[in-house]
């Protein structure tokens, strides 16, 4: 067996470099050892992907065709990163360029009003160039933000409120509105979050729900509405917030009324590692999807120069919920202007291409470099086998991709040189990961 390893070393210049080396039989060492267990098989992935925003979308189309082309290359080309799946709003987040609605006229009930326009200025576009360097149609996912500011208790997109219980029905349609227009134009809508951060209330876009008020508008509004309207092939989930409420929050939705309804579990890393909530799902309800909707850095809690830390935080994370069950993964925004933006409430966040509008020029994070090293080699269909590490200092994960290659990523945060044995099926290999280093290792078997 052979093993093509690959380097980004991120004190240095976040360069990869690519090494073969050849196992060799096991000579029974017990030391420093990462060991791989292929017979021991858990969670299919089914890909990666990140979001088009409004806010994306603009910056897309201040850059030269020559620099689109290189951002579009990297995420959708299946020779780079091979990205399938994209996250889109319904109607205005904070990564949008203003506030809006597609309708936002009260007693408008058949919708006679809507008007796509604010969807077709940026993100359309900045989706059609995706599709095209894909080669096919990429799976969409759609997530509100707010209802319309006349459906909700305190008046506005903002700052919270909640869904008026008299317009349940009427948000319902609104959202299979939104599914058709995707449809329509020609766009595959795969799956629907029933609420961005529902526990959230936000000076930008944003609506409460409680675990109650979530599952009735799903079980007697949304689901049947969707049945209607010949749409219930699409995937439905609950929660898209935080990890260490998702557990708590799938047990009291899911029931023998709502079993069928639901999918799975979006889940977001703000509040930290709570990797065992994902396990617990995956306990409690083995055949729901876990994914990630949303992961980004923070500008007010991360520093902008602490790239390499920041990646390797996100990097951390990735591992952690690959290893306690993901099926998918979508990043935040795909690229922001040079403030992280723009976002209309000055919610400044990095992305993995930060373009400076007025320098002209695009910038590639370290953080496109980490999660390359994931999505370049763990191919849709790939199953994940069985690691046991000998330091909690090193994150690995381990799958083996439909052909039957196996990939495993490690992640060394630490500034120290830690050295280790790969084992695997009773071969070797002596291997180091450098400090601040992502190493993906490839074995052809």
């Amino acid at each position: 067996m052979r093993l093509h390893s690959y380097l980004t070393h991120g004190k240095s210049e976040a360069i990869c470099g690519e090494q073969e080396m050849v196992l060799i039989p096991d000579d029974g060492t017990e030391n420093q050892v990462i060991n791989l267990y292929r017979h021991m098989r858990y969670q299919t992935m089914e890909g990666f992907g990140g979001a088009l925003t409004d806010a994306s979308g603009y910056i897309f189309s201040k850059m030269n065709e020559e620099q689109q082309n290189a951002l579009i290359s990297k995420y959708f080309s299946p020779d780079e990163m091979n990205y399938i799946m994209v996250r889109m709003h319904m109607d205005s987040c904070d990564f949008s360029t203003h506030m809006y609605a597609a309708d936002d006229k009260e007693g408008d009930t058949d919708f006679e009003e809507f008007d796509f326009q604010d969807v077709e200025q940026y993100m359309l576009p900045l989706l059609d160039r995706a599709e095209a360097k894909c080669g096919k149609k990429l799976s969409v996912m759609l997530s509100p933000w707010s209802p319309p500011a006349y459906m909700k208790t305190n008046g506005s997109r903002k700052d919270g409120g909640s869904l008026k219980k008299e317009h349940y029905g009427t948000w319902a349609r609104y959202i299979c509105r939104y599914i058709k227009e995707y449809q329509n134009r020609g766009y595959e809508v795969k799956r629907l979050s029933i609420q961005n951060e529902p526990k959230a209330v936000q000076t930008w876009d944003s609506c409460v729900y409680t675990p109650e008020e979530e599952k009735e508008f799903l079980r007697d509004y949304l689901y049947p509405e969707l049945e209607k309207n010949h749409l219930d092939h699409i995937e439905v989930f609950i929660w898209d917030h935080n990890k260490e409420r998702a557990f708590e929050r799938a047990c009291q939705i899911i029931d023998e009324t709502t079993d069928r309804m639901i999918t799975g579990i979006a889940f977001h890393w703000y509040s930290g590692d709570h990797f065992d909530a994902l396990s617990l799902i995956r306990e409690k309800f083995p055949d729901k999807k876990l994914i990630l909707s949303e992961s980004c850095l923070e500008f007010s809690k991360y520093g902008v120069e602490d790239q390499c830390q920041n990646a390797g935080r996100l990097a951390h994370d990735m591992i952690g919920n690959l290893n306690h069950g993901m099926n998918g993964f979508y990043d935040w925004n795909i690229l922001l202007d040079e403030k992280g933006g723009p976002n209309h409430v000055g919610n400044f966040c990095d992305a993995p291409y930060l373009f400076d509008v007025e320098k002209g020029e695009l910038e590639e994070r370290y953080v496109l470099r980490y999660y390359w090293h994931f999505a370049h080699f763990i191919k849709p269909g790939a199953v994940r086998i069985a690691s046991t590490c000998y330091t909690s200092h090193l994150d690995v994960t381990a799958w083996e991709n439909l052909d039957g290659s196996i990939v495993f990523v490690v992640l060394n945060r630490s500034a120290e040189e830690l050295p280790y044995v790969l084992r695997m099926d009773g071969q070797m290999v002596n291997c180091v990961a450098m400090p601040y280093s992502m190493t993906t290792g490839v074995i052809a078997l």
